[in-house]
């Protein structure tokens, strides 16, 4: 057998069963316990400064 071969069958079989799990992974990853409230923060992102424009420097001043 060649080297083309070789690293098709290999593609073919294995990195798709590697990239399927990775996949699954990220899906686990996601779905997590305890998750919910990190990904509601960053769902609220857009809305912060509905009222009024954010300050000069990013952060809210403190008073």
């Amino acid at each position: 057998m060649d080297t083309y071969t070789i690293l098709r069958q290999i593609a073919d079989s294995w990195m798709l069963i590697a990239m399927f799990a990775f996949f699954v992974g990220v899906i686990l990853f996601v779905l997590r316990p305890g998750s919910t409230k990190t990904y509601r923060d960053v769902a609220d992102i857009p809305f912060r400064h509905e009222d009024k424009p954010a300050p000069k420097g990013g952060r809210p001043e403190e008073a």
